[in-house]
C-alpha cells in the first residue's frame, strides 16, 4: 500500500489538535492544576507545531515556521516529561530549566543553519532532544507515584519507542542524510507522523486517566468564593500558607508546633480490586474522616495525591502522638462503615518543631517521611519523627 505524504500530515495534523481542543477543554473544565496544565502546555505545544509546519509547506520562505514548529516540538515532548515529574511531585526548576534550553536551541540551530528547500534545518538538534526527553518521560513514568499504577506503562512503552525511533533518525541523518531513500522510507516523515498520531492517543487516554485518578483522589469542587473545598480542605498552596503563619507566630513565642501527615498508598490498588466507587468512598472518608478527629483550633489540607496533613499547636511529644492516634482510630471506623469492609494501608506521621525546627517545609517533609514509616511498618501506625 502507497500513502500520499499530504494525506498523512493531514491526518496527523488531525490527530494532534483535536486531541489538544479535548485536552485543553477539559482542564480549563476542572480547573485543573499541577502535572495537568504542564500536560496541558504540551498538547498546546503540539497543536503549535502542527500549523508552524503547515505554514511551512505553504510558503516554503518562511524558514522561521521551522524555527517556530521545531522550538514548539521540543517544549510538547519536554512537557510531557515535567507533567510526569511534576505528578511524582518532585520539584521542577531542573526540567523545566532543561526543556526551555532545548527550546531555544532547537530554534536557534535553525537560525543558524543554511536553509534546506526540504525543511530540514536544525533537525538533528531537534532529533537529540526529542529522544532525550522522550526517553526522560519513559523512565520518570517507572518511578515515585506512576509507579504505583499500571496505566502509565502503556505512556513509559510509547515514549520509550518514540526515544529509540529518534535514536535510529539521529543514526540514519548522519550515515545517510536526509535525502537518501532508506533514511525517507524508515525513517522520513510518514513514519514520524505515524509515532506522532500513536504518541498523541496514547498521551491523551494516559494523562487524562491519570488526572481522573487524581481528581477522584482529590476531587471535590471548590466553593467559587473561597477558594476551599466543599468539604473545608484547605488546597496544598493554602495549607501552605497558614502553616507558615502558624510557624512565624509559635516560633516568636517558643510554642511547639506539629503536623500530623495521613497517607494512603493503595488507593490505586483499591480501585483496581474494589471498583472505582469503593476508592472514592475511601477518598471521601478520609477527608471527612481526618477533618472531623482533628482538633478544633488545628486546620486541614492536602498533601500532595494520596495524603492529607493537619497543622496545629501540642503541648508535648505525647500529646501529639495522643491526637494523631485520635484521628487514626476514628478515620478507621468511618472507612470501614463507608465501604463494607474495605479498609486501605494508612499510615499516620507526626513532626514537631522542636525536632524539625520552625520550618514550614521541614516539618511536612518529617512527617511524610514518617506517615511512610508507618505505612509500611507492622509495629506501628502512628510515628512520631525523631521524639524526644
Amino acid at each position: 500500500m502507497t500513502l500520499d505524504l499530504t494525506s498523512v500530515v493531514v491526518m496527523s495534523t488531525l490527530v494532534v489538535i483535536v486531541s489538544g481542543v479535548v485536552y485543553i477543554v477539559e482542564t480549563l473544565l476542572r480547573r485543573d492544576d499541577g502535572a495537568g496544565r504542564i500536560w496541558a502546555l504540551a498538547f498546546l505545544a503540539a497543536m503549535l507545531t502542527t500549523v508552524a509546519y503547515l505554514v511551512w509547506a505553504l510558503d516554503n520562505s518562511a524558514w522561521w515556521a521551522i524555527a517556530v514548529g521545531n522550538a514548539a516540538f521540543v517544549t510538547g515532548t519536554g512537557c510531557m516529561w515535567v507533567g510526569c515529574w511534576g505528578f511524582n511531585e518532585r520539584p521542577l526548576t531542573i526540567p523545566s530549566s532543561v526543556v526551555a534550553v532545548g527550546a531555544v536551541g532547537a530554534a536557534v540551530s535553525v537560525l543558524l543553519s543554511p536553509h534546506d528547500p526540504k525543511g530540514w534545518d536544525g533537525a538533528l538538534w531537534m532529533f537529540v532532544a526529542l529522544m532525550v526527553f522522550a526517553a526522560a518521560g519513559a523512565v520518570e513514568c517507572l518511578r515515585g507515584e506512576l509507579r504505583r499504577s499500571r496505566t502509565p506503562l502503556v505512556l513509559a512503552f510509547v515514549l520509550g519507542l518514540q526515544a529509540i525511533f529518534y535514536l535510529m533518525r539521529i543514526i540514519g541523518f548522519v550515515l545517510l542524510g536526509p535525502d537518501s531513500e532508506t533514511f525517507n522510507t524508515w525513517l522520513g516523515t510518514i513514519p514520524a507522523s505515524f509515532i506522532t498520531i500513536t504518541f498523541t492517543i496514547v498521551a491523551l487516554v494516559v494523562t487524562s486517566v491519570l488526572r481522573a485518578g487524581r481528581a477522584q483522589q482529590r476531587g471535590f469542587e471548590r466553593l467559587s468564593g473561597s477558594g476551599v473545598a466543599a468539604d473545608g480542605i484547605l488546597p496544598e498552596a493554602s495549607f501552605r500558607a497558614q502553616l507558615h503563619d502558624l510557624v512565624e507566630r509559635a516560633g516568636w513565642r517558643g510554642e511547639l508546633v506539629g503536623v500530623i501527615v495521613v497517607r494512603v498508598d493503595d488507593l490505586h490498588q483499591i480501585s483496581t480490586a474494589f471498583g472505582s466507587e469503593i476508592a472514592r468512598a475511601v477518598s471521601a472518608s478520609l477527608r471527612s474522616g481526618v477533618r472531623r478527629h482533628s482538633p478544633s483550633n488545628a486546620f486541614v489540607g492536602e498533601d500532595g495525591a494520596v495524603g492529607l496533613a493537619v497543622g496545629l499547636l501540642v503541648e508535648s511529644a505525647g500529646d501529639a502522638r495522643r491526637r494523631a492516634a485520635l484521628v487514626y482510630r476514628g478515620l478507621f471506623e468511618g472507612i470501614g462503615t463507608a465501604t463494607g469492609g474495605v479498609i486501605p494501608v494508612v499510615g499516620v506521621g507526626v513532626a514537631l518543631s522542636d525536632t524539625a525546627g520552625y520550618d514550614p517545609d521541614g516539618l511536612l517533609r518529617t512527617a511524610r517521611e514518617a506517615a511512610h514509616r508507618a505505612a509500611t511498618s507492622v509495629e506501628a501506625s502512628v510515628i512520631v519523627a525523631d521524639a524526644r
